[in-house]
């Protein structure tokens, strides 16, 4: 992994556990300041702290308040000393539930959860990023934006699907003051999500269908990130890179 030469600041939402995680140890490892937000995950944030020291920061914040969001950005700043590099982690499925069967109040909470809080996230980056006139984000979507995921996912399929246009949308606004805006689309991984959601003989079934037969590694997610956060990357904005082992090519 590449490493920066000057340390930069990463601002990761959804941090301390799984993906998000994997992402706040690839960017310490490279180089990084990293600061996360975490919501429930109280003692996973911690042990993250814990293990990588003082080159963390543990935020807790509801990143789809805008006003505490906009307080996490400024305690990483104020910590830090500004933000290089955001990461729009947060989201889940919540449940499976059939169109049929959901409430409002739930799409609303999905829709919240998975695309507002991106769209929060992004715009409080640029408030920052924009007057450098530099700054790269990365912004996490799923191969369900792709394909609408598995049943009672249409909520979820919905919001990762919203994202990939937004990514090309802000990439394309931004990009002439110097901000990079690219995303990324996880298949099956490894991670708490899928042994909530999903079943053994579904990811058996997953890796059958990936000419890579594996699953993949949050790791395999965060490297990905960090080569966007890179100056490797420096020429690709507007982009969604698929890291599903070849599940779905698009």
């Amino acid at each position: 992994m590449t490493t920066t030469a000057t340390p930069e600041t990463t601002f990761v939402t959804g941090g301390a556990s799984g993906i998000g995680a994997a992402i706040v140890r690839a960017q310490v490892a490279r180089g990084d300041r990293v600061a996360f937000t975490y919501w429930s995950s109280a003692d996973e944030a911690q042990a993250l702290v814990t293990e990588l020291g003082d080159r963390v920061l543990a935020i807790q914040s509801d990143v789809t308040d805008e006003t505490e969001l906009a307080k996490a950005f400024a305690q990483a700043v104020a910590h830090f000393g500004q933000v290089d590099h955001v990461v729009a982690n947060a989201g889940g499925l919540l449940e499976r539930v059939k169109c049929v069967d959901m409430t409002l109040a739930f799409w609303h909470k999905a829709m919240n959860l998975n695309l507002t809080s991106a769209f929060l996230t992004c715009r409080e980056a640029l408030r920052h990023m924009l007057p450098r006139g530099t700054g790269s984000v990365v912004i996490m979507s799923s191969l369900a934006g792709h394909d609408g995921g598995g049943p009672g996912a249409s909520h979820y399929g919905a919001a990762k699907g919203a994202l990939l246009s937004y990514t090309r949308a802000l990439a394309k606004e931004v990009g002439p003051q110097g901000v990079r805006v690219n995303a990324v689309a996880p298949g099956l991984i490894a991670t708490r999500f899928h042994d909530v959601f999903n079943t053994p003989q579904g990811r058996a079934a997953g890796v059958d269908r990936t000419p890579l037969r594996r699953e993949g590694q949050p790791e395999d997610v965060a490297n990905t990130v960090a080569y966007l956060t890179s100056p490797q990357s420096s020429f690709i904005t507007g982009e969604v890179i698929e890291v599903n082992g070849g599940m779905a090519m698009f």
